[in-house]
């Protein structure tokens, strides 16, 4: 399996103020964003790991070994076109969680929120650049990639996990499936990318595009919710961090 050791020369900052809900917050001091930004990029350690394999889209399989049924309209229509497809893990570490989950101890709230918020950030940039090396891949062999596609999202569900992370080997780059079949470290990202015929095409939305509550917080911006072919990344409407944690982000960070 192909092992890519990602970098982090810079994070999204209007990406991490999403996430922690500061995207209309433009009297927060932008100095706790660039430090939270500081702090991930020194304690990530940006890994992923990748596989192709053939896809049968009339049985819905990934002809791994052994075989792997997708199951869920979403992911089965995104997928209709497809015959060949990616399998995808990537991970930041445990030592982002470990600081973010220091810093609550310790009451430092809003500083752990940006923190969290910059470590998602940070696995969707290594996402992001494990999905540009398989595009690259996928183009000069002549298909064409749909975007990625994670369990969870949709009608896919989570359950699926545990079989995507054996065929990829997850365990080589410390990214495991929990009983719960979550991820950990939490800082991850599993996914599948379909490689298609150069002329072929799909009109399945992704993310924030085809989610319905308007008023989130995490929304993407119109700009960056575009749909097309070769779009890397997908993310769902979720709470943002501060949110998720019961937290109403208000007033400064404490020092």
């Amino acid at each position: 399996m192909p092992i890519y050791n990602g970098m982090l020369p810079a994070i999204d900052k209007a990406e991490v103020k999403r996430y922690a809900g500061l995207r209309h917050a433009e009297d927060f001091p932008q100095q706790y964003v660039d430090e939270a930004c500081k702090e991930i990029q020194l304690l990530a350690t940006p890994k992923g790991v990748y596989q192709e394999y053939d896809y049968d889209a009339e049985t819905k399989t990934i002809l791994s070994n052994p075989p792997l049924k997708i199951e869920g309209s979403i992911i089965e229509k995104h997928l209709e076109k497809s015959t060949k497809v990616y399998v995808l893990g990537v991970t930041v570490g445990e030592d982002v969680e470990i600081r973010s989950e220091q810093l609550f101890k310790q009451g430092n709230y809003t500083v752990g929120l940006l923190l969290d918020a910059a470590a998602t950030t940070a696995v969707e940039q290594v996402a992001d650049q494990v999905n540009e090396v398989i595009n690259t891949i996928a183009k000069k062999q002549g298909y064409k990639p749909t975007w990625r596609f994670s369990p969870g999202y949709g009608n896919w569900p989570l359950e699926i996990q545990p079989q995507l992370a054996k065929i990829i080997k997850t365990e080589m780059i410390g990214l495991q499936v929990t009983e719960n079949y979550l991820l950990f470290p939490r800082k991850s990202v599993t996914a599948i990318i379909g490689l298609m015929p150069a002329n072929e095409d799909i009109n399945t939305k992704r993310g924030c595009t085809s989610c319905s509550q308007k008023d989130c917080a995490s929304r993407k911006l119109p700009e960056k919710a575009t749909v097309t072919s070769n779009n890397e990344g997908e993310e769902g409407c979720n709470k943002t961090t501060a949110e998720a944690s019961g937290i109403t982000m208000k007033g400064q960070p404490t020092e």
